[in-house]
């Protein structure tokens, strides 16, 4: 599949991923309403709210993840080379010139959001521009340009947000069970029951099962992200050194969190990254090990 396919592909998933997730907050608020006896209109409800919720998610995902992130704009003036960099990389990609962010930390690592190329965003930390030489920051902006080319931006943002809102439903759920609103009113008690059985069961496996559709999404874009960076510079060493550089650096990112990590170009929790197949499919990037060899194999 080429570079092209690749993006039109991720055009389609958006919104396969926005339908998909409307459809099942829906299925998971009707079938806690339910089990709480809140009623036939709940679901309803949840169809407006989880559709207002991914029209959010879809135009202001790049404010949320920045303001989180604590990140601030920047100013060629303080930042030249940086500029330069991703304006030299900009036309080679032919995408516009995206916003310049940077967070106030020692670790080094980067990320690219926004829902769009015309919207989008780089962000790096300080720490990146302190500690990788000019061919390591060339292959890092080009693999968070291939992300915004690649349209990856748009997909993992609405999809990182979606799945918060899962996990919130099942929290409110779970605590509404724990303080026993809802439950027992109904004179058809049997009904409730099978309600609040499969309320419990989707309330622990609806995050898991849909963090694990994130993680793996997530992974899949770095290693597309990766080929199309190395293409982008025609050097894929600068990037591959830049992530032995980053992995290398035991220094955690202050300012990431869960709902974050995903969009770095490497894990932001140093030396928390699980290696069984197992455990694996709860890692937001792939093996670097492996990123490293793919990329040193070209």
């Amino acid at each position: 599949m080429s570079i092209y396919s690749q993006i039109d592909s991720n055009k389609f998933k958006s919104w396969l991923v926005i339908v998909l997730f409307v459809a099942f907050i829906s299925v998971l608020v009707y079938v806690f309403g339910q089990a709480l006896d809140y009623g036939l209109g709940i679901a309803g409800i949840a169809l407006i709210v989880s559709g207002l919720i991914s029209f959010g998610s879809y135009y202001y995902s790049d404010k949320i993840v920045l303001g989180i992130s604590k990140a601030h704009q920047a100013q060629k003036s303080n930042y030249p080379e940086l500029f330069r960099t991703v304006e030299n990389l900009k036309i080679a990609s032919g995408i516009p010139m995206p916003r310049i962010y940077v967070i106030n930390d020692s670790a080094p690592n980067a990320f690219a959001t926004g829902r769009d190329p015309d919207r989008a965003v780089v962000c790096v930390t300080t720490g990146i521009l302190e500690k990788l030489n000019k061919l390591e920051l060339e292959g890092v902006i080009a693999h968070e340009l291939s992300h915004i080319r690649n349209f990856d931006i748009r997909l993992m943002s609405i999809v990182s947000i979606l799945v918060g809102m899962v996990a919130l439903l099942a929290d409110i759920f779970t605590r509404s069970l724990w303080f026993g609103h809802g439950i027992g009113r109904r004179r058809d008690g049997s009904s409730q029951g099978v309600f609040l059985l499969i309320g419990i069961i989707l309330a622990v496996l609806s995050p898991i099962i849909a963090t694990l559709i994130h993680l793996a999404v997530s992974r899949k874009r770095e290693f597309l992200a990766d080929a199309s960076g190395a293409l982008l510079t025609r050097y894929p060493e600068g990037l591959a050194s830049a992530l032995e550089k980053i992995a290398k650096d035991k220094e955690p990112l202050e300012a990431a969190n869960n709902a974050t990590a995903h969009l770095y170009i490497v894990n932001p929790f140093k030396g928390k990254e699980l290696h069984n197949w197992f455990a694996g499919l709860f890692n937001t990037h792939p093996p670097i090990e492996e990123r490293i060899k793919i990329l040193r194999s070209m």
